[in-house]
C-alpha cells in the first residue's frame, strides 16, 4: 500500500502561481511513477502530468505544457507541481497518484494509489 497527502492547493488570482506538494508513505517510492490529475464539477479526471521513477521521463497534457512543472524527490517520497500563469480553467480538484512504470503515459485507471485531492480555485 502507498498512501498518498496532496498539500498545496487555494485560491489564487488569473496568472498567479501555486506549488502543490504530494507526500507518500511508502519506502519503494522511487519505483513508483507519479502523476498529477485533476477534475473540474461535471468533467471527467484527466491527466495533468506525469514523472517516472528517476525523473527521466515526463509527461504533460497539452493544456499545461510551458506552465506547469513536475519533479519529483526521491530520497524524501515526495512530487510537487509547480503551475505558474494559472488560468480560471484550471480550476479543479488536483489528486496524486501512483502507478507502476507502464502507467506513465496512461490513464487513470492505469493507476493504483491516489490522494484525497486539493482543490485549486483560479479567480479571473
Amino acid at each position: 500500500q502507498v498512501q498518498l497527502v496532496e498539500s498545496g492547493g487555494g485560491l489564487v488570482q488569473a496568472g498567479g502561481s501555486l506549488r502543490l506538494s504530494c507526500a507518500a508513505s511508502r519506502r519503494t517510492f522511487s519505483s513508483y511513477a507519479m502523476a498529477w490529475f485533476r477534475q473540474a464539477p461535471g468533467k471527467e479526471r484527466e491527466l495533468v502530468a506525469a514523472i517516472a521513477w528517476g525523473g527521466g521521463q515526463i509527461e504533460y497534457a497539452d493544456a499545461v505544457k510551458d506552465r506547469f512543472i513536475i519533479s519529483r524527490d526521491n530520497a524524501e517520497n515526495t512530487v510537487s507541481l509547480q503551475m505558474n500563469s494559472l488560468k480560471p480553467e484550471d480550476t479543479a480538484v488536483y489528486y496524486c497518484a501512483a502507478g507502476p512504470p507502464s502507467a506513465l503515459r496512461g490513464t487513470m485507471n492505469d493507476y493504483n494509489y491516489w490522494g484525497q485531492g486539493t482543490q485549486v480555485t483560479v479567480s479571473s
